[in-house]
């Protein structure tokens, strides 16, 4: 497959589903495409078919079963009543969870159900999101009484629907649920074509009952180990943006004849990666809302404040002077704003409000240095830190492989382990020149090296020194060469055999 085609596919998948707004991760677009599966929109013969089914005041299905085999091309031994072993009785909540249909698995294997799907029918006008409140038995939505069912079962992926719409669960073990719902009423309009498509292509008997490799429950556990490398690969590429951080924050100190980083440093440390590690967060945060769309639908909010705005305008930038990025200011004092914004609330006119949101997480004066302020109460003075480092920033934040990051689709442990990356760092200041080394545990932080301090040891203490400060003994041919290092360039070149990294 060509980049060319790859992009497309990809941007097909993205479209249904922004179209449908998943709860949480389905299925992730990279793996359709990995399979060669594309959302086809040329589906009007199949929406003529819909519509017969539905009749012209028809809004919902009243046969299910029928349903699913004239429109998806199920057999009637496709889909069984679900027999009685799959019953699920809650006496503490005076109720019994029972699934309406079964689809058997048609290769099962020993120790799995024989089932990998798992029908729950409500009756119409059913809100799958309201609460049923009845006295007598369990208070809850038709959504969560099916996760229950399908957790409890082992079956862990489900259709549940009202007869008008038609919602994908999965809930994986061990991990939060997702589901993606198809209305009926979409998928009628020429518009809804897309959507239309999306149901056929994840729901269609060659992909529940066609090759194993391509079924519907093999690209939904796909689905989840791809974005379990996501976010690890996410929580690295944060971690780096929190070093052009501080990098930036250097530069813009050195850049201006000011120390309020370094001083900052010296009165304590921990206080100043804190804060970095903060403005991580604030970001992943904002990233996080405004795919969500929890922030204003306005256009004055999505120009000059939005993360996406800002990266778009950067990119901009980047494009026409990609030279003259590390010579260019605003895109950190728009941060600056539009953290303050988010703790303190704005109204601008009807459409533009946000209330305050407070909190410790975007409170200005628990770190004003990020400010340029020395002290809390002090006026702000904002470092002159670079769009090319805000840039940097972005981009590791918002792009993985060179495709944009949807952080709809990360839930709250994901995100938990991008602050867990993080965690027990430090900030300290070099006395001398100095270069990091990879640490000998996997995943483990890097070690910097004083590289004048270490060519001022004793050759033959060297690789003791050195294994004091990286936590790494070297193995003898290292040993040897830092020895024999009579220069910096020799020890970097000697320390290159354990692997150098940049932070």
């Amino acid at each position: 497959m060509s980049d060319n085609q790859h992009q497309y596919l990809l941007e097909i998948h993205k479209r249904w589903i922004g179209y449908i707004q998943p709860t949480g991760l389905v299925v992730a677009p990279a793996v359709l495409v990995t399979h060669g599966l594309g959302a086809d929109s040329n589906v009007a013969a199949q929406q003529a078919m819909l519509n017969d089914i539905l009749g012209p005041d028809g809004d919902a299905i009243a046969d299910i079963p029928a349903f699913l085999q004239s429109l998806l091309g199920w057999q009637s031994e496709d889909i069984v009543p679900a027999p009685d072993d799959l019953s699920v009785p809650l006496p503490e909540l005076g109720t019994t969870l029972r699934p309406t249909f079964a689809v058997p698995n048609p290769t099962p294997a020993d120790g799995v159900p024989p089932w990998q799907l798992l029908i729950g029918v409500e009756p119409p006008g059913i809100d799958l999101d309201a609460t049923i409140d009845d006295a007598r038995a369990w208070a809850a939505t038709p959504q969560a009484r099916f996760e229950r069912l399908l957790r409890a079962t082992e079956i862990h992926t489900g259709l549940l629907t009202n007869g008008a719409e038609f919602r994908l669960v999965h809930t994986p073990r061990g991990e939060s649920s997702g589901h993606a719902t198809f209305r009926l009423a979409d998928m009628r309009e020429t518009g809804g074509r897309p959507i239309l498509s999306a149901f056929l292509m994840l729901l269609t008997a060659e992909r529940l009952f066609g090759d194993p490799d391509s079924r519907l429950i093999k690209l939904l556990e796909e689905s989840r180990r791809y974005q379990t490398e996501v976010s690890q690969t996410l929580a690295a590429q944060v971690l780096q943006a929190l070093y052009e951080l501080l990098r930036g924050l250097h530069a813009a100190d050195l850049r201006t004849g000011r120390s309020n980083l370094t001083d900052c440093v010296n009165r304590d440390p921990d206080h100043v990666y804190s804060g970095l590690l903060t403005v991580m967060m604030r970001l992943v945060f904002v990233l996080y809302a405004e795919d969500r769309g929890l922030f204003p639908d306005h256009e004055v909010w999505a120009r000059n404040y939005s993360l996406a705005g800002l990266f778009e305008t950067l990119r901009d930038d980047a494009t026409l002077h990609p030279d003259t990025m590390d010579d260019r200011y605003g895109a950190w004092t728009r941060l600056l704003a539009l953290f303050r914004i988010i703790y303190g609330g704005v109204t601008h006119g009807e459409r533009l409000k946000l209330v305050a949101r407070r909190g410790g997480l975007f409170d200005p004066d628990r770190f004003p240095f990020l400010e340029g302020r020395a002290t809390a109460d002090a006026p702000p003075d904002p470092p002159r830190v670079s769009d090319g480092t805000i840039w940097r920033i972005l981009q590791k934040l918002m792009l993985l492989q060179g495709e944009r990051l949807s952080y709809r689709t990360l839930d709250v442990e994901q995100i938990g382990s991008v602050y867990e990356t993080m965690m027990g760092f430090t900030v300290q200041l070099a006395t001398g020149r100095s270069l990091a080394v990879r640490s000998a545990k996997r995943g483990g932080a890097a070690s910097v090296i004083d590289l004048d301090r270490l060519l001022a040891t004793a050759p033959n203490k060297r690789p003791e020194a050195l294994a004091t400060q990286a936590e790494n003994k070297p193995a003898a041919g290292v040993a040897a060469a830092l020895r024999a290092a009579d220069s910096l360039a020799a020890l970097e070149a000697a320390l290159a055999r354990i692997g150098r990294r940049t932070i």
